[in-house]
């Protein structure tokens, strides 16, 4: 497809930004990749989600079965369990040949890793839900063809990574890790030291080059052509660099975003694209720029402050939070979640809550059987960066086992989660109630394997299957929640949200108001262990009816809570 003179002009307008006098080069390559490819047109009517649009988070392997290909066998899983009814998306997380970072390590982003099977898989699981991809295009595998080209002096890949002299003053770089920054490399040229932000396995791109953007934005197209709804833009914070700048959030880098939006509009207008940034709220949100620039982006701040509201039974720093929150831009939404394949992010909680209560969030799940990784700032200090847990656990009580209040209270979490505002995103180890898999972290040495455990298919489903299985009932309770979930208009991503105070730091109240002002739904929690009253008669007009359970109540009713309750109450 030929992109119009004025989406070509602004094309080149990011790209002088990026590249001053080479923008003509790059723009007349990304010119002859779009020509390359015209999409199915795809409708997305008055709004491009709604209120059925919930994301299910898996691994390709998640679920596995002898000499049967994994993805063929997650697809058998999603019919068995009838999932497809219930989940609008599935994101497969990386399935690409890796050679670490459970796939966040790319060898090549054209292929699917042979285990797993092969393209007509994927588009398989097309035929059941929308897909969502990752582009890992931060970094790329030491053992891909690029790097491999860049080690032997290839042109033009010795300028796809980045040199740097191992004497420079890299202090002011903000780290996600305690790694080292550079990496040494025997190159054709001799020993250089390579820019690598989370590993060494993993090899920075270097943006500065044209040519590794139009690469990049060629893959993302391929995705599209292979049935992508949604892009995930991993680790895009740190995506260009500077030395003597933070290397994160730089203005280049939203450049980039926003050019690749610029593209998917024009050739691709049903695709969301989603970043990635664990970082705190006003940082996270700067990727929805002006409307413009990312479609959704996750909602750092709501798995830890979640967490920590239930784990201290007191709700003031996460109705806070929800009351200055704000609406995004026309066009865009939250990606809510409480766990992914990674840890709980802390950073999200700085300015937000006292390091003392982050520490004592910390020690809460390290008493649970979690463990707590680092990163290390400009000044040398190591501060908590990501909680690595099941989020099933993290609710747990300590030094007992699996009970139903436990099954309760996460479940109340989740039901929470479900009804902000905003498109869920559901982690298969939450759906099923995963507990900590501390052997998992045991055998690899790497604590975010307590939260990435595979299945076999049999041993799932029976447990699963058994009512008298913790993960029976967190599996079963949450497919009712979805069911009702997705039926209701109000908790459409574009629907108002309201925060109501109760006076009471244990109870949280918001509305959440349907696009067209037609249903209305007050979502009320009691975040204790004991029973809470809620007064509702000022919120509501003759009635309510709550949807989890049937029952209705007078407008002027002080409602009861039972501990870890959420009301989904329909106002009639």
């Amino acid at each position: 497809m030929n992109l119009d003179a004025r989406i070509v002009s602004r094309l080149q307008s990011r790209l002088r930004t990026l590249y001053g006098e080479r923008d003509q080069v790059a723009l007349q390559r990304i010119l002859e990749i779009t020509a390359q490819r015209t999409f199915p047109a795809r409708s997305t009517g008055e709004s491009r989600w709604n209120e059925r649009d919930v994301v299910l988070i898996t691994y390709p392997d998640q679920v596995q079965c002898a000499e049967s290909a994994s993805l063929s066998v997650l697809a058998r899983f999603i019919d068995m369990t009838e999932l497809n009814h219930l989940f609008s998306t599935v994101h497969i997380l990386p399935f690409f040949p890796y050679s670490s970072d459970d796939g966040f390590s790319v060898i090549d982003y054209r292929l699917i890793d042979p285990p797993l099977g092969g393209w007509e898989d994927i588009r398989r699981l097309g035929q059941r839900m929308d897909l969502m991809f990752d582009l890992v295009l931060n970094h790329v595998s030491q053992h891909s063809s690029w790097f491999q080209r860049y080690l032997a002096g290839e042109e033009p890949y010795t300028r796809y990574f980045m040199e740097v002299d191992p004497t420079t003053d890299l202090s002011a770089v903000t780290r996600p890790r305690n790694l080292p920054l550079l990496t040494p490399q025997e190159t054709s040229q001799g020993k250089r030291y390579v820019w690598t932000t989370f590993s060494a396995d993993q090899i920075d791109l270097n943006y500065a080059e044209p040519e590794v953007l139009v690469e990049m934005l060629d893959i993302l197209l391929f995705y599209v052509e292979q049935g992508a709804r949604i892009i995930r833009l991993d680790a895009i914070a740190y995506l260009w660099k500077r030395v003597g700048t933070p290397c994160i959030h730089l203005r280049e880098t939203h450049e980039i975003v926003k050019l690749i939006r610029d593209v998917l509009d024009v050739l691709a207008p049903h695709v969301v694209l989603l970043t990635e940034t664990n970082v705190p709220h006003e940082e996270n949100i700067s990727y929805f720029a002006n409307g413009d620039e990312a479609h959704m982006v996750y909602q750092f701040s709501l798995p830890p402050l979640l967490l920590d509201a239930f784990l201290n039974e007191d709700t003031k720093v996460v109705v806070q939070w929800l009351s200055n929150l704000g609406t995004t831009p026309p066009g865009t939404t939250y990606f809510n979640f409480t766990a992914s394949h990674d840890g709980i992010g802390v950073r999200p909680l700085e300015g937000q809550v006292p390091r003392e209560r982050v520490e004592n969030l910390v020690q809460a799940v390290k008493t649970r059987g979690g463990y707590v990784s680092t990163r290390r700032t400009a000044d040398g200090r190591h501060l908590p960066y990501e909680l690595n847990t099941t989020y099933y656990d993290a609710l747990g009580e300590t030094g007992q086992a699996d009970t139903d209040m436990h099954v309760r209270r996460f479940l109340a979490s989740q039901a929470i989660m479900l009804s902000v505002r905003g498109i869920p995103g559901i982690y298969f180890h939450s759906l099923v109630g995963t507990p900590n898999h501390v052997t998992g972290v045991e055998e690899s040495g790497q604590p975010r394997r307590i939260n990435r455990r595979r299945y076999e298919l049999d041993e799932l489903m029976a447990r699963v299957s058994d009512p008298r299985n913790p993960q029976s009932k967190v599996f079963n309770g949450y497919r009712e929640l979805l069911q009702i979930r997705i039926q209701q208009p109000a908790f459409h991503p574009d629907g108002a949200q309201i925060v109501h105070p109760t006076d009471n730091s244990r109870t949280i109240a918001y509305e959440r108001i349907s696009p067209d002002g037609e249903q209305r739904i007050l979502v009320i929690a009691n975040l204790s262990r004991v029973h809470q009253s809620v007064d509702i008669s000022g919120w509501v007009g003759k009635g309510v009816r709550d949807l989890l359970s049937g029952e209705t109540a007078l407008s002027t009713a002080v409602l009861t809570l039972d501990p870890w309750k959420v009301l989904w109450l329909e106002v009639l």
